[in-house]
């Protein structure tokens, strides 16, 4: 098979991932899917668990488990029952099975307490790997005083951090999720660091100084100034395919040079206010 027919296989197999991240709420049947990708009914099934590496109702499963685990986590006040119905379960007791069989925790137990770095690892199967238009813009940034949680450690357990920075805003009033502008700032590459050097910083606009507190949540400033902004739409997990253009393809053939200041991301738009694959996050590279 050459290169090109497998480019273009790979393209509809990413097609149907896509279809299935974005109608997690629909009846994903297998002769629906199968038309999607222009694939054979009878062999579609095989085609997909050979292309991705599980069946395709594990994928949607997963998929929708995915959503229903950041929900369990991020909107506390939500009813594991109403999750439950969500991910498409007629009631909390499959639900729980379910979950608790690919999660190795019950709903309740990955609530209190999440096993992030078994999920991480469970749910890389839902990252697709798509061709995305990469529109490079230099613009100047505001400088912007921000409420900071410093992330130390492994990426996998970022998500601990966030729930607790999510924790502070709502309890503290000085960074309101729906009001202020959400930020992270990028100090190394999750991908080239042992998972200890990793630092992050999880960060919110203030509009007044944050006072000493229990969270641990300090003040910083983003500097101000001239920036490469490049917009990435859909799942976070895949940020680093826009990065590396930014610093592979884009830098080297402008002419620009960096600014000593870290890579940050606006994030427009925050999960599971709204689906993964509707998530918006500007990247920011600041240049002199």
């Amino acid at each position: 098979m050459s290169d090109e027919m497998i480019s273009g296989y790979g393209c509809r197999m990413a097609k149907v991932c896509e279809y299935i991240q974005t109608h997690l709420d629909d009846d994903l049947s297998v002769d629906h899917l199968s038309q999607v990708a222009h694939f054979s009914r009878y062999h579609f099934h095989r085609q997909f668990a050979n292309f991705v590496g599980v069946n395709v109702t594990r994928y949607i499963l997963l998929a929708r488990l995915k959503r229903a685990a950041y929900q369990l986590i991020f909107e506390p006040k939500r009813r594991v029952i109403d999750i439950a119905f969500d991910a498409g379960f007629e009631n909390p007791e499959s639900f729980s099975r379910a979950f608790k069989q690919i999660c190795y925790q019950t709903p309740s137990q990955f609530k209190q307490k999440p096993d992030w770095a078994i999920w991480n690892e469970l749910f890389k199967l839902t990252r697709i790997e798509r061709n995305i238009e990469m529109n490079v813009d230099v613009v100047v940034f505001p400088e912007t005083k921000v409420a900071v949680l410093e992330h130390k450690g492994s990426p996998d357990l970022i998500n601990e951090s966030v729930a607790k920075f999510i924790e502070w805003r709502k309890q503290s009033g000085l960074s309101p999720v729906g009001t202020s502008d959400s930020f992270g700032i990028v100090y190394n590459n999750p991908n080239t660091v042992a998972p200890e050097e990793f630092c992050f910083d999880l960060c919110g606009s203030v509009s007044e100084e944050v006072p000493e507190n229990v969270w641990g949540v300090s003040n910083k400033t983003i500097s101000g100034g001239r920036c490469v902004k490049i917009r990435h739409l859909g799942s976070r997990d895949d940020i680093e395919k826009p990065i590396c253009h930014l610093y592979g393809q884009w830098l080297p053939e402008s002419g620009e040079e960096l600014r000593d200041a870290p890579l940050f991301f606006h994030y427009i738009n925050l999960f599971p206010e709204v689906d993964e694959h509707a998530l918006i996050t500007d990247i920011y590279l600041p240049i002199k």
